[in-house]
């Protein structure tokens, strides 16, 4: 099992995402003689899960049922244990696009967290790319560091625990592209740059006050920056369901010869009890909505 590469057959070792119900997912460390607890009864590792498929129907011992997923970034994304806030997979989607990360680039990113946007990265940037996060905390550090071991993507990532703000990513111009998610982004703009390829690259801030937007943009601007842009993206989420709508009874129809007040009179009553309607499928918008997450500021080095 790795987050970049996928298997059929769930293994001794493996992190398996239990899919409980559509807003309900959970991480699991595949051990044999392991037990794992549901809502729906116990899961026995050594029967029920290893040497099972990938996307398998699993009877709990209380007799509901559970789907057994192979771990993707979005999967861990709803799973991980939450050691900070995270990055979601709305955000998450423009940065990876935006960055124009691909198969092979190199990425600096501060602070690593929970690692929620690095899984997304190191998908992206796999094979042979690679990625250079630091993180100020010393146990989340070492956590992350413990959980890229586990997903077998060690290889792809380097993680520093340093202040990136004075000590900057441990790199010198190889990065194609920089993140941020750190409280003052502005004061690691300088260290950005200096990681940064000469031949230019791209940064993103993320940030959840306007002040901070503020302050990041006038260091971008002053450390030579362009394409200076903010974005903030919102997910709205539209409910489908079905709906009844009846027809509209306009009366007769006066351009036709068939139309006329004597068979109006003659129609029976339940046709005007019961008017003609139509059953179909239509969306809703939600009465409430997820509201702002962060600001995400786009800036592009200039070639050099």
């Amino acid at each position: 099992m790795s987050f970049i590469e996928y298997s059929d057959l769930i293994q001794d070792g493996d992190v398996a995402i239990v899919h409980l119900g559509h807003n309900s997912v959970t991480a699991v460390k595949v051990q044999h003689g392991a037990q794992t607890q549901t809502r729906f009864g116990v899961i026995r590792h050594s029967t029920d899960l290893i040497s099972q498929r990938y996307g398998s129907k699993v009877t709990c011992s209380k007799g509901g049922w559970v789907h057994v997923l192979h771990p993707t970034p979005e999967l861990w994304t709803v799973a991980l244990p939450h050691r900070t806030q995270i990055l979601y997979t709305t955000d998450i989607a423009m940065v990876t696009m935006m960055l124009e990360l691909k198969p092979g680039s190199v990425v600096c990113e501060s602070g690593t967290g929970s690692g929620s946007l690095s899984h997304a990265i190191l998908r992206t940037i796999a094979p042979t790319g690679h990625l250079h996060t630091v993180e100020f905390h010393q146990q989340r550090a070492e956590k992350v560091v413990e959980e890229f071991k586990e997903h077998r993507v060690d290889h792809l990532v380097t993680v520093r625990n340093q202040d990136v703000c004075k000590d900057g990513f441990g790199v010198t111009g190889v990065a194609d592209a920089i993140f941020l998610d750190i409280p003052s982004p502005w004061e690691a703009v300088g260290h950005a740059k200096a990681a940064m390829k000469k031949h230019g690259g791209r940064l993103c801030s993320f940030s959840p006050c306007i002040e901070q937007v503020q302050r990041t943009c006038q260091a971008l601007t002053e450390r030579g920056f362009e394409e200076v842009r903010t974005l903030e993206v919102l997910l709205r989420v539209h409910n489908v369901r079905p709906v009844t709508l009846q027809l509209p009874d306009f009366g007769p129809d006066p351009g036709c010869p068939s139309s006329s007040s004597q068979a109006v009179e003659e129609a029976p009553p339940a046709a005007a009890a019961n008017p003609a309607s139509l059953k179909i499928k239509t969306t809703t918008p939600p009465r409430e909505m997820p509201g702002h997450t962060g600001y995400l500021t786009f800036a592009t080095k200039p070639r050099t």
